[in-house]
């Protein structure tokens, strides 16, 4: 089996500041008092990944999962480390992330299918089965700004599930949004999972979690504290009673 992901000791640093004009700045310093503090919101994470694993990722928030997903998607690089991916990657993970809201949905459909390395040829041949996807009705024809959060991730899920992908990335796919679409994505999910590619998926969803993926790791304060079964994994972090949402959406998969 060929080697989909390899993160080698990946470590990012944000910086956290404490005051935004510079005569905050000024009078801290003047007064001995700290401006900023620099922290790794990803610790020094390593893994392999080999093509056709279900990879769940969790931990409590601000643990790095989102941040890790980023780099992995090539949006951010690790400052210290390495990480290597092999073939196109594609997916959700931020709700409305590349839209231009002076832009109608269709028109930011296009743009953002392009961003994600889909042919003009190819953007053609699939826009009817993402406008159907994402239902949106008459709404995919008025600006994205005027568009709520669900609506955003309609689009946003419909453009990147219809991308011709080897690894395809969710952070918290079922966050927004109305009960039966989170059903219809976690369905088409399963359909990627089921087609060999390599699929991570963010999300604080024990039951979701285990009915979709092999393997789990967990992040705690930006370092991997846990890799391994999916039970196991809800188990180590004490996520084993779901809300009723959870057990019906795991139900309806």
């Amino acid at each position: 089996m060929a080697t989909s992901i390899v993160v080698e000791n990946a470590t990012k640093y944000f910086t956290l500041r404490y005051h935004r004009t510079f005569k905050e700045v000024a009078v801290a310093k003047a007064k001995g008092r700290p401006t900023s503090e620099t922290f790794k919101a990803v610790d020094d994470v390593s893994f392999t990944v080999e093509q056709g694993e279900s990879i769940g990722i969790m931990g409590l928030n601000g643990s790095g999962k989102s941040t890790l997903l980023k780099m992995i998607n090539g949006v951010m690089k690790p400052d210290e480390g390495s990480i290597l991916t092999r073939g196109r990657i594609a997916g959700l993970i931020a709700t409305g992330a590349g839209f231009h809201n002076q832009l109608t949905g269709r028109e930011n459909l296009y743009l953002n299918a392009a961003i994600l390395g889909m042919t003009e040829a190819e953007i053609k041949r699939k826009l009817d089965d993402i406008v159907e996807f994402a239902e949106l009705g008459h709404t995919l024809d008025g600006p994205v700004g005027h568009y709520s959060s669900g609506q955003k991730a309609r689009l946003g899920f419909a453009i990147a599930i219809h991308v011709d992908s080897d690894i395809f990335l969710a952070d918290e796919v079922l966050a927004v949004g109305d009960k039966p679409f989170r059903v219809k994505c976690m369905k088409k999910m399963r359909q990627i999972r089921k087609s060999g590619r390599t699929l991570f998926y963010v999300s604080h969803s024990p039951d979701s979690v285990i009915k979709m993926c092999n393997r789990v790791l967990v992040l705690e304060k930006g370092r991997l504290g846990f890799d391994g079964d999916p039970t196991e994994a809800v188990h180590y972090l004490r996520y084993d009673e779901g809300d009723d949402l959870d057990d019906e959406i795991a139900n309806d998969i």
